[in-house]
């Protein structure tokens, strides 16, 4: 027998026992390797009052993920892009995130507008994407008519039918109630989300008693509000009902240098960031503005352990966009289990399916029969919201009582201006 012949013999019994061996661990397959992690892609404002918290946030939920050991053995892996508040530059982001970076999912945007021009580019490379901030219910409409094209996107947080709602819910029960209130005006700045917003109000005000007897809409540019507010005080209203996010310092600093004497409510995007006092000077004392959740308010177990572990590591309470993406990033990790699967359509169909008690409630999506479709249900035993107020340099809540920590103080030349 030849050698060659003899070390292959010697060799056969051993190639018969490697399957065996294999199974049994004593001999590697191969290289280890770790499992592919999911891709989180961010695109937010990250400069902005209301948008930084978008990416903060998401780090923080998907660190604490992978802490406990992933989404079935697989790391989180964020990869986030500031598209410095340009839909264009948002777009241009989606595209890279997509195609360049692989991202399984997107979180996306405080500004309708941006939402809506990547709303296309979610539906084109088939990638799910969810904002955690913008409200213009366009963005569930849309996904509504067109519910195969545009699946993809989710409209998770509360539209603007949804937050007018909000407002006249606390006005009905705080401001009409507790103050008399009779009368508003509505000031609002010129953007997609207002617009049906603006609608909202002029349904559902009059329904919580108060009479509309002023509309101002204003460019985001409006660098002096002083003719908006002789304007407003003009007509004699008992308050003053905001939609405003992209804008929020200027409004604020000259209605409390100017002295109004009418109390000022409703959406304040901007407001709901604990950088707000700083960023006003302090000039945000005495407003009250609606939010999905406040620092210290335990809307539910959850709400105060992520505020604090959020203002313990970036100086700060999150924006409202920041509650909202941090569960978001839970429920998306929860949709991936149910799923087995990051991929685009099983996803989809597994988000749809989103039972989820976060920080700011009991989080579920409109199906496809609701005009809302994808959107974040509205109501009590969901997601409802918080009335605050700007006290002190603290964000206090003041409704619903079985969550308030303050009760509602009257700016100085609001009380004055009381009978």
């Amino acid at each position: 027998m030849s050698e060659t012949v003899r070390a292959a013999a010697r060799v056969a019994p051993i190639r018969r026992m490697l399957p065996a061996l294999i199974a049994a661990g004593l001999v590697a397959a191969g290289p280890v390797r770790a499992a592919d992690p999911i891709k989180i892609g961010v695109i937010a404002e990250a400069q902005s009052v209301a948008g930084a918290s978008i990416p903060q946030a998401v780090q923080l939920a998907a660190d604490e993920i992978n802490a406990k050991g992933g989404i079935d053995g697989r790391q989180i892996q964020v990869v986030t892009y500031d598209d410095k508040s340009s839909a264009s530059d948002a777009v241009r982001a989606f595209q890279r995130a997509v195609s360049e970076d692989k991202v399984n999912v997107v979180i996306a945007s405080y500004i309708s507008e941006v939402v809506l021009a990547l709303m296309p580019w979610a539906a084109r490379l088939k990638t799910p994407m969810i904002t955690p901030g913008a409200a213009s219910n366009e963005i569930s409409v849309n996904v509504h008519k067109d519910y195969a094209r545009n699946k993809y996107t989710f409209h998770g947080y509360l539209t603007s039918h949804a937050l007018a709602q909000a407002v006249c819910d606390s006005a009905k029960e705080v401001l009409v109630g507790t103050l008399k209130a009779k009368t508003a005006a509505i000031m609002s700045e010129d953007a997609a989300w207002t617009r049906p917003l603006d609608a909202a109000y002029q349904e559902c005000l009059p329904k919580s008693g108060l009479k509309v007897v002023e509309h101002v809409r204003f460019s985001p540019d409006t660098g002096d509000f002083t003719p908006i507010y002789n304007k407003i005080e003009a007509a004699k209203p008992d308050l003053i009902v905001t939609g405003i996010a992209h804008v929020g310092v200027q409004p604020t600093v000259q209605w409390q240098n100017q002295q109004v004497p009418i109390a000022m409510t409703g959406i304040s995007g901007q407001a709901t960031s604990s950088t707000f006092w700083a960023n006003t000077n302090g000039g945000t004392q005495g407003v009250l503005f609606d939010s999905v959740a406040l620092p210290g308010v335990a809307l539910t177990e959850k709400t105060i352990p992520f505020s604090e572990a959020f203002t313990k590591r970036f100086g700060g309470a999150p924006s409202y966009a920041g509650f909202m993406a941090y569960d978001a990033v839970y429920y998306t990790a929860e949709a991936i289990k149910r799923a087995g699967s990051t991929e685009a359509d099983k996803l989809v169909e597994a988000l749809e399916k989103t039972d989820y008690v976060g920080t700011v409630g009991h989080l579920k999506f409109y199906g496809k029969d609701d005009p809302f479709t994808h959107s974040i249900q509205y109501g009590p035993g969901l997601m409802t919201s918080v009335l605050g107020q700007w006290q002190n340099g603290k964000q206090v809540a003041i409704w619903p009582a079985a969550t308030a920590n303050g009760t509602m103080i009257l700016p100085p030349a609001v009380k004055a201006a009381v009978p």
